[in-house]
């Protein structure tokens, strides 16, 4: 068996001095291995002068080569422009986005407690807001009730609704639908008002310079308290004025854009000692803007970074971080040779008093699940060899050369060091599978392989379990006899969820252990016959526990051999539930959806589901399916869930609310 690409770097500290920096040396150049404490942040412009001055040395450096490539043969200046242009990456990343073209219970399955994710439904009161085809619905579910109340544009009147409408956010009394324009230049927020009755009423359109945000599992927006949250890209393009790619918000007010005032002044944008050269790295200020709901006229700052393209990102409690590296496709043949690429990662708190801080890595994240900023002062993250691509679908393939890097959070600073050799702990590689799924569960980091939004065949499968606080023991193989497309947490065990022939398959995991060795078991086993995954993302499960060791979980299921991008255009078969006891699992029903759902919506924007459309929902002791625009309930007795009545709250059925 070939050792993979960390484990030849890291597993051999004695080869690594003797001859590893001659074999890895793209790789290694330049890094500095101290590991010691910092203090230091990273660099921030003086002035804007001092920023133009910057900008205007790339953008000669970009003119000198362009001249260059200029005098050579026409075929070699082809070859110069695919290899080295930035150009053509932004735009590749922008063509492919363009055809993909409050204090309540939540509903939302989220990666961080205490953060919010933008999903398509959430809980107001007696109310579910739902985000669905550019529109939003309320219904009220208050007092045993189930009825629409209200709908609505997810747009500002007057305005063309061409955007993508992806996300909705609930604070207060405030909704946010949070979406990505071509025409409006970026990320689209729009505020609506909603009252006690579910009414809900426009407010105000605001955006957000960015380029597309989309990616296959991670979500653009975040809610911590009343403070919006955003990551955004913004590619610097030298052909035109740099200082029009900066962080910037508009008002759009009766049809008409404001102009773009710039919210992130040369003393909030960040560097390192990197020398970015235009001419052969696409370069982007990544960016975090946070916007203050508690205020009628919403006010954003922004704090960004220079850096390569390439990125994936997460959000703590206090801080963004941010993982680039070179935009890169993968390339497998290369693969085999190269060494894990040249990466950094940024940590920028969400308080901008406090200044960003940095780390030179390696490799990249598979996905935002790939990282966890521990509560020991640790920031951990499950890392492949190669780079990442601009998000979007980077994380449903690439290699299985796979560490975890766990390294102090005290260990940034500003950009001039690496996380020590001895931070990285190579592990096994899954079988089953092109994408890997990851989850840390408790003091466990769990993974596996699957094929996601293709259709699966596999039969055989290989997960593992590793103690990420003691990362130089050795994983635990789980053989769950399934592919894994989905990993998920049951209180401090873990539910693996794939498919093995025609079956839809749910494994239950014990996790347990000591310091020196792990337990990772399949305790029970469920299958869901002639099905398969009827949604990918994280937000389409949801477990309630009603107690330590039980509880009912949720999840969206069509027929077998479906691929997952049908999630896209079509809504689910219905909403398997299955019961928890001690890890056993058995199941309790599903509520399914009607033979012939109503299509007929005359939908104007948003009308792909790239978010999903279906989700078991468990709010006020009551059980719901949403699948498309019906909404089900269900009544669980003697364990066992039944239908109880369902309501049909598309525009043809619900009556509209009228606009003042």
């Amino acid at each position: 068996m070939t050792r993979s690409l960390f484990s030849r770097l890291f597993l051999k500290p004695v080869l690594i001095a003797t001859i590893g920096l001659t074999a890895t040396a793209p790789a290694l150049a330049g890094w500095n291995f101290l590991g010691t404490k910092q203090t230091d942040t990273l660099t921030a412009f003086k002035s804007e002068a001092e920023l133009n001055e910057w900008l205007a040395a790339k953008k000669n450096r970009t003119q000198e080569q362009y001249q260059r490539r200029q005098k050579e043969t026409a075929k070699m200046a082809q070859q110069s422009k695919m290899a080295e242009s930035p150009a053509p990456v932004a735009m590749m990343a922008e063509e492919k986005s363009a055809d993909m073209s409050s204090e309540s219970e939540s509903v939302t399955n989220t990666q961080t407690a205490g953060v919010d994710e933008g999903g398509i439904v959430k809980v107001h009161n007696n109310h579910l807001v739902i985000l669905r085809r550019g529109r939003l619905f309320t219904v009220d579910i208050g007092n045993s009730r189930l009825s629409p109340t209200s709908v609505i544009d997810a747009y500002a009147p007057g305005s063309s609704g061409h955007a993508w409408y992806d996300e909705m956010l609930v604070s207060g009394n405030t909704v946010a639908v949070i979406g990505y324009s071509y025409s409006k230049g970026g990320t689209e927020i729009v505020l609506f008002n909603i009252d006690r009755n579910g009414q809900l009423s426009y407010r105000s359109t605001h955006v957000l310079r960015s380029n597309d945000y989309y990616s296959s599992r991670n979500y653009a927006s975040r809610l911590i308290g009343d403070k919006l949250i955003f990551y955004t890209p913004l590619y610097i393009n030298f052909y035109r004025d740099p200082l029009s790619c900066f962080p910037a918000v508009r008002n759009w007010e009766d049809g008409k854009a404001g102009e773009f005032q710039r919210i992130a002044p040369a003393t909030q944008i960040y560097r390192t000692d990197e020398d970015l050269d235009p001419a052969r790295t696409q370069i982007a200020l990544h960016t975090v803007q946070v916007c203050d709901l508690s205020k009628p006229d919403m006010q954003c700052t922004a704090t960004g970074v220079l850096a390569p393209a390439g990125r994936e990102f997460y959000v703590s409690k206090d801080a963004v971080y941010i993982w680039t590296s070179p935009y890169a496709r993968y390339n497998h043949r290369a693969a085999e040779t190269a060494p894990p690429v040249s990466a950094s990662v940024f940590r920028l708190p969400l308080d901008i008093k406090q200044a960003p801080t940095a780390l030179k890595t390696m490799g990249s994240p598979i996905d935002q699940f790939s990282f966890l900023e521990s509560s020991d002062g640790y920031l951990n993250v499950l890392l492949r060899s190669e780079g990442p691509a601009a998000s979007m679908w980077s994380a449903e393939g690439g290699s299985k050369d796979l560490a975890l890097l766990r390294v102090p959070v005290s260990q940034f600073g500003n950009g001039t060091q690496s996380a020590p050799l001895s931070h990285y702990h190579p592990l096994p590689s899954p079988s089953g599978g092109h994408a890997i799924q990851n989850r840390y569960i408790g003091d466990y980091l769990l993974y596996g392989a699957g094929n996601t939004w293709g259709r699966n065949h596999a039969t055989e499968s290989t997960a593992y379990a590793l103690a990420w606080k003691t990362p130089q023991n050795a994983a635990v193989k789980i053989s769950p006899e399934h592919s894994v497309d989905r990993i998920e947490a049951l209180g401090k065990n873990a539910l693996l969820v794939g498919t093995r022939n025609t079956n839809l398959v749910f494994t239950t995991i014990a996790l347990g252990g000591t310091d020196r060795t792990t337990h990772a078991n399949p305790i029970s086993r469920f299958q869901l016959a002639n099905a398969a995954q009827g949604e990918t993302r994280s937000h389409g499960f949801f477990y309630k526990p009603d107690s330590e060791k039980s509880g009912i979980l949720g999840l969206p299921f069509r027929g077998s051999g479906s691929s997952g991008w049908q999630q896209l255009r079509n809504v689910s078969s219905g909403i398997v539930y299955v019961k928890n006891h001690n890890l056993s699992l058995s199941e309790m029903g599903i509520l399914g959806a009607s033979p012939n759902p109503n299509t007929n919506d005359n939908c104007k924007a948003s009308c792909v589901d790239w978010y999903g459309n279906a989700r078991p929902l468990f709010v006020k002791g009551r059980v719901f399916a949403l699948m498309g625009y019906e909404l089900v309930e269900g009544k669980v007795q003697d364990k066992r869930i039944t239908e109880v009545r369902r309501i049909d709250f598309s525009p043809v059925s619900a009556q509209p609310q009228r606009r003042p």
